[in-house]
């Protein structure tokens, strides 16, 4: 961490030098203007230091490591049409001490994505992507990219998108890319994901109705997701957010996001204050056969409900609280408060990503499972260029006491973003 703090204090100081309307090189930009047209190339390097004390709440389990990740996209469209695009990855990890290395951490060069797409599916009327891509929906609660992860995700899918006077409507079929390190990535055949999922901008002022239908189908499991994302403005520089989801089939549990925020746009930085309650449902009787807890699909999880992510949207009650700042035009601020209950100390505590970490079976652990307090900087040194920094302690409760050592966990991170 010592190494890129003087980077990340030094843009922070070069920023108050800069003016935004100095130019900058792009490579890519000098690169297409020798070519033609229909043929663009462009680029993505991410490098971000992170680690952890209190792995797995025990004392002395430690970790630092170094994260790279380089993207090179290339683009071919013969008419407005058309397009072919393409994205390689190359993802790896540095003085880890847990070995082997491989995925979430490292997949070494690879083919992350490669598409036809037909129309204009962010514009047009209509649109269809076929291939392999990213899936993204609302705020990535239930299905993302889970891009902060270095080896990110995707699918390998059909997609098709309508739109018409305010209202949208995605139709997709699609199974979920396994990453391989030293492999060609695949997915699992059989593994199979399809969904409905729709946009409605004008039946309710200032705001957006997203109501959707997903389908998970696989070995031992076959159940469908209904839910509705509804998120907007308010007089008095309020906004809200919520959505909720219902599982029907292998899987019979429910889930609820609910945001309130407020922003004071006269004081200088812009504060904005917001709460939230997420719920997710658990499993009262792991014995009966039938399974309550709520699954989280391919979400995108991060900071939603902890920087630290080692709480996850499932078996929980999770209370969040805290101001954001615009510090300047480049310069955001970020603190967060989080509290977490087990829904049903019967069922286990699952991080971010969905993982079952402990689990008291007789439930007698109790349900508080902790606090965290977390912050983060955001700065942004122009349009290629990107630092942050942020850094979460978890203060354990009950339930992490007894079912497991209860040592308090800490995770800091520092990440530099470059586009070329």
């Amino acid at each position: 961490m010592r190494s890129l703090l003087p980077l990340f204090l030094g843009a922070l100081a070069f920023s108050q030098t800069t003016t935004p309307q100095a130019q900058t090189f792009v490579p890519s930009d000098e690169l297409n203007a020798q070519l033609p047209k229909w043929l663009r190339f462009s680029g993505e390097y991410r490098a971000r230091f992170e680690g952890f004390s209190g792995g797995g709440f025990r004392p002395g389990n430690d970790d630092a490591y170094f994260l790279n990740r380089v993207r090179l996209n290339m683009s071919i469209a013969p008419t407005p049409w058309l397009k072919f695009n393409f994205q390689a990855q190359d993802a790896r990890v540095f003085g880890k001490t847990l070995k082997p290395y491989g995925p979430p951490f490292e997949d070494t060069f690879d083919l992350r994505m490669a598409y036809i797409e037909i129309g204009e599916p962010e514009k047009k009327a209509f649109g269809m992507r076929v291939g392999r891509q990213e899936l993204v929906f609302g705020e990535q609660r239930l299905i993302g990219h889970v891009s902060w992860l270095n080896t990110a995700r995707t699918f390998d899918a059909v997609r098709a998108t309508v739109r018409h006077n305010g209202y949208r409507l995605d139709a997709f079929s699609a199974s979920v890319v396994n990453i391989r390190n030293h492999e060609w990535n695949h997915h699992q055949d059989g593994n199979n994901f399809h969904g409905l999922y729709g946009g409605i901008e004008k039946l309710v002022p200032k705001a957006i109705i997203e109501p959707y239908a997903l389908w998970r189908v696989g070995p031992r499991i076959d159940f469908k997701t209904w839910g509705v994302r509804f998120v907007g403005k308010l007089p008095a520089n309020f906004d809200y957010g919520t959505e909720m989801a219902k599982q029907t089939g292998s899987t019979q549990a429910w889930a609820g996001h609910w945001r309130l925020g407020y922003t004071l746009p006269k004081f200088t930085w812009k504060p904005r204050i917001s709460a939230e309650y997420n719920y997710a449902s658990g499993d009262d009787n792991p014995t009966d056969n039938k399974l309550t807890t709520f699954d989280v699909l391919y979400p995108t999880p991060h900071d939603k409900y902890g920087l630290a992510d080692q709480v996850g949207w499932k078996n929980i009650h999770h209370f969040r609280f805290g101001p954001e700042f615009k510090l300047n035009k480049r310069l955001n601020a970020i603190a967060n408060y989080h509290n977490w209950w087990l829904a049903s100390p019967k069922d286990a505590l699952y991080n971010a990503g969905g993982t079952p970490l402990f689990r008291v079976a007789a439930g007698t652990a109790g349900r508080h499972v902790g606090q965290e307090v977390d912050g983060q900087l955001m700065f942004a040194m122009n349009k290629q260029v990107s630092l942050s920094g942020g850094f979460a302690h978890i203060f354990p409760g009950e339930f992490l006491k007894k079912a497991s050592s209860g040592a308090s966990y800490n995770y800091p991170y520092l990440m530099l973003g470059y586009t070329f």
